[in-house]
């Protein structure tokens, strides 16, 4: 937990996009699929599975280069919730809100247009927060798009079918 967020409550609209949003993000997923039917189950598999590979590619580059956060060269607290210890290129935070928001914009154009300014959101609140460059946030940006289209060749729908098929 970031102590100096408790004390600098002037800066909670940036914390809030910043390290809450994205959670928002997922909720509306299943607010549209549960409740409202705009989604089908097979869609929010594909977004969820988008953002776990967008997620996983990020750690991997992550450990591969390795790079400091804002905070830490100029000295300054974060104004995010926690504070991260991990390389910052690229974002994860916002490689999994591009991969959630791509797959969602696939499947139903006008919700997809709202996740993708909330992915944007998270991008320049995390600049904003201190923890990533602008090319943190286009690398994370880039690679949740592509994992999302990356999926778009792969439907979920017909693996499931394909591996039933295949132990019949």
């Amino acid at each position: 937990m970031n102590q100096d967020i408790i004390l600098n409550q002037n800066m909670w609209p940036v914390t809030f996009v910043a390290s809450f949003l994205i959670w928002g993000m997922f909720a509306a997923l299943f607010f549209l699929w549960f409740f409202d039917g705009r989604i089908k189950w097979q869609h929010v598999g594909n977004a969820l599975l988008a953002s776990l590979i967008a997620w996983s590619i990020t750690q991997i580059i992550k450990i591969l280069i390795p790079s400091a956060r804002p905070y830490e060269l100029n000295n300054l607290p974060p104004m995010t919730l926690t504070v991260p210890g991990d390389s910052a290129f690229p974002s994860s935070h916002t490689a999994v809100a591009f991969g959630l928001a791509t797959s969602i914009y696939r499947h139903h154009k006008k919700a997809g247009i709202i996740f993708i300014l909330s992915a944007l959101a998270i991008g320049i609140g995390r600049v904003l927060g201190k923890v990533h460059y602008v090319g943190d946030i286009a690398g994370g940006a880039i690679v949740g798009i592509v994992a999302a289209l990356i999926l778009r060749r792969v439907s979920l729908e017909k693996l499931l079918k394909r591996r039933i098929s295949l132990r019949a």
